[in-house]
């Protein structure tokens, strides 16, 4: 069984979901393993007496709201074949799957990546939030795979994260939500998004960005989070209170109201929060307004390096060098499609003419290739 736990086959509860394809793509190329798909009416896919049969891990990929439901049916299915499986689950409310998954004799951990399956191969820079309830035999095999995922990992209670997420996660995407449907009625006298972004400040940009973000992505992944977290209602009721709080200030006018305000609101929230968080708080936002502020510059150019190894980079900044080109801010980022690319913003004076040759180099050179540039170094 050591040897079985050294390379797992791993069965995909939900494979033909943004998450089981992203997880298939993972567990193949980069750790080698085998992987078997179980998605129910989808074409290619095995049925979950194969997966029992066949896989000692099993992650459950499939919809908050049929998580408790379809892992249940596994328990019933597999009666004890189980004992020997490490049984996981990727959802983002973590009490209800990790009951039904404590009822299998199966080893058990609940995840809960803090983002949408991402474009790139791995979790880095993301944050992961893990729930050990019952983990012996599999921690060596469980933690090559947390090392392969390289995510920033927290630890957690499945009840604490519930409720922790009613703040992260159920209170954030209603208030952008609500800042959503205000745009919708003031769309008609002073129009939507592209109309305001002029106007922008950077924590507009921001917020604009995560309205945009929410509604680029499935419904029902917000629906169950706001439905399917107990802690969601108290939650917003105190978001509630504080809006209509706010809102009585404002209306109220006077001395004493700005006196309210800036007591209740900022005084008050200071001391809870602490100095020290403020602070750093306060230099992340700052460093994204400067990421920002970069990203808004006209000229750019961006590059798509293939061949990632120790240098490559350098090789892309010789080509400017040669030519005298300067370059004025450099940022990596992904292009829609996923691939790692540096983009290189300049000042006014450099010029579509002096941008050509660097550009005909990169590509005769076999350095990289140019996936975007701006419109008037064109």
């Amino acid at each position: 069984m050591s040897q079985t736990r050294d390379k797992p086959v791993i069965g995909i509860i939900g494979s033909e979901g943004h998450y089981g394809r992203w997880l298939r793509l993972f567990f193949e190329s980069r750790m080698g393993l085998r992987v078997l798909g179980s998605d129910c009416g989808q074409p290619g896919t095995v049925s979950p007496e194969a997966v029992i049969a066949q896989c000692q891990v099993l992650i459950f990929s499939v919809p908050i709201r049929h998580t408790p439901t379809i892992i249940a049916d596994y328990v019933q299915r597999a009666a004890g074949r189980e004992r020997e499986q490490l049984w996981l689950d990727i959802t983002s409310v973590k009490k209800a799957p990790v009951d039904a998954l404590l009822a299998s004799q199966a080893e058990v951990v609940g995840l809960h990546p803090m983002t949408a399956a991402p474009k790139a191969p791995t979790l880095k820079g993301r944050v992961m939030v893990v729930c050990e309830v019952r983990l012996d035999r599999w921690r060596g095999w469980f933690e090559t795979f947390i090392t392969a995922l390289r995510a920033q990992c927290v630890h957690s209670t499945p009840a604490r994260h519930d409720q922790i997420m009613a703040l992260v996660q159920a209170m954030v995407h209603a208030t952008h939500l609500g800042q959503a449907g205000v745009l919708r009625e003031y769309a008609s006298s002073l129009g939507g998004l592209e109309a305001l972004l002029p106007f922008r400040s950077a924590a507009f940009e921001l917020d604009a960005a995560i309205i945009a973000r929410m509604l680029a992505m499935n419904p029902a992944i917000y629906e169950d989070i706001q439905f399917g977290n107990p802690h969601t209602v108290p939650v917003l009721d105190a978001l509630a209170r504080q809006i209509e709080d706010l809102k009585q200030c404002v209306a109220q006018g006077d001395d004493a109201a700005r006196k309210r305000f800036r007591t209740h609101y900022f005084d008050a929230t200071r001391h809870a929060l602490g100095d020290d968080t403020i602070a750093a708080g306060n230099y992340s936002f700052e460093r994204v307004g400067y990421l920002l502020a970069d990203l808004a510059g006209e000229r750019s150019l961006s590059v798509y390096l293939p061949e990632d190894h120790p240098g490559s980079l350098r090789e892309l900044l010789h080509v400017f060098e040669r030519h005298g080109v300067n370059i004025a801010s450099i940022h990596s980022s992904r292009t829609p499609a996923g691939e790692l690319h540096f983009r290189m913003g300049f000042d006014g004076e450099v010029t579509a003419a002096a941008i050509a040759p660097v550009i005909d180099a990169i590509h005769a050179e076999n350095v990289g290739r140019v996936v975007a540039l701006s419109e008037d170094l064109r």
